[in-house]
């Protein structure tokens, strides 16, 4: 099957998501695994060592500056990942999706560099992380609990990791069986969600009013 735009967010929306081999490898395969990935959004778990780092706010957040430029990036091969599953079909059809505002990206900057960031597909009320990339420390970590204040913020209801990582697992994500997800799907897509694009640090936000609530919870805790 010719994969188009139209063609891959229908995929997306029935629980299927694009895969190939390599970089160089021109054949693209669709993936509906039996477990899925996701982050509970309401389920987050920040490092404390990344808490400080999003305090100090060593990172500018930029939403969309450049979205081909984000998926070149996670498309490049690195020491650590050799190979990636993003060949050249894929990078295309990917930014136009973009360019049709079903793919965000949130990026970190640091001294005028892109230093880190990660993209993902946007249908209803679901986003579908496809991949993220990181050039100093951190990067892509703010990155991600960047998004996850965004999408909360935007009424955002699923997060698809499509697999868990030791990575991932490390802010909470989950495997759910493949009927599961596909019923958390069904009501992401019925539901409205705007994804914030407008400046600012939405994971700083994050982690004060995650510090205030469990500064509450212990405050209750010593008193009750």
């Amino acid at each position: 099957m010719l994969l188009t735009p139209h063609r891959l967010l229908r995929c997306y929306a029935t629980g299927r998501f694009p895969m190939a081999d390599g970089r160089h490898d021109p054949v693209v395969y669709l993936v509906d695994p039996e477990r899925r990935g996701i982050l509970p959004l309401d389920g987050l778990h920040v490092p404390r060592s990344l808490k400080k780092v999003i305090r100090r706010g060593g990172f500018e957040i930029r939403i969309d500056a450049d979205v081909p430029a984000v998926i070149e990036a996670c498309a490049e091969a690195t020491p650590e990942r050799p190979s990636t599953w993003l060949n050249d079909e894929l990078i295309a059809l990917y930014a136009e999706l973009a360019a049709m505002g079903h793919v965000h990206s949130v990026e970190t900057w640091r001294d005028g560099r892109r230093v880190g960031g990660l993209y993902g597909v946007v249908l209803g009320s679901a986003f579908f992380g496809e991949s993220m990339f990181s050039r100093v420390p951190d990067a892509s970590k703010v990155a991600l609990v960047e998004l996850v204040a965004r999408l909360r913020a935007g009424g955002f209801t699923l997060l698809d990791t499509q697999f868990v990582t030791d990575h991932l697992r490390r802010f909470g994500a989950i495997e759910i069986p493949r009927a599961a997800y596909l019923l958390r799907l069904k009501a992401a897509l019925a539901r409205p969600a705007v994804f914030p694009r407008e400046p600012g640090c939405y994971a700083q936000r994050l982690v004060a009013e995650d510090g205030a609530a469990s500064g509450s919870r212990q405050s209750k805790s010593q008193t009750s």
